[in-house]
C-alpha cells in the first residue's frame, strides 16, 4: 500500500524551461535561465536582437535535456520577402539620388540616361 504522501498528483507537471547560452567572446559566456520564459518568448528575444551571438539553447524538461538551437533559430530568423517592382524602382531612383548628391559635393556631372 502506498502513503498518500508519497503519491504525485497530476495536476503538478514536469518543470520545463529554456537555457539560453550567449558568448561574449572575450568577457566571457552568459547563461539566462528563466524558468517563466516560454519558447515563443525565447524565439521573440532572438529576432528583436536581444539575444545575439547565441552559443546554444537547452530546454529542460523533467529529467531530460534536448538541445534545440537550431530549432529555435530557424523559428526566429526572419523571412525574406521578395521586392516589389515598385520598390525596385524606389531603390533605383534612391540610389540615383545619392549618385547626384555625391557628385555635386565632387564638383563633377552624372549625366542619367532614360531607358
Amino acid at each position: 500500500m502506498v502513503d498518500d504522501s508519497q503519491r504525485i498528483e497530476p495536476s503538478h507537471q514536469a518543470m520545463q524551461y529554456f537555457v539560453v547560452m550567449i558568448d561574449y567572446g572575450r568577457r566571457g559566456r552568459e547563461a539566462i535561465v528563466d524558468p517563466e520564459l516560454t519558447r515563443r518568448e525565447v524565439v521573440s528575444r532572438i529576432a528583436s536582437g536581444e539575444y545575439t551571438n547565441v552559443s546554444f539553447i537547452h530546454e529542460i524538461a523533467g529529467c531530460s535535456v534536448e538541445d534545440v538551437t537550431d530549432d529555435i533559430l530557424s523559428e526566429a530568423a526572419l523571412p525574406e520577402i521578395p521586392l516589389t517592382g515598385a520598390e525596385l524602382q524606389a531603390n533605383t531612383l534612391d540610389h540615383v539620388r545619392d549618385l547626384r548628391k555625391q557628385s555635386l559635393s565632387d564638383g563633377a556631372h552624372v549625366v542619367i540616361a532614360k531607358t
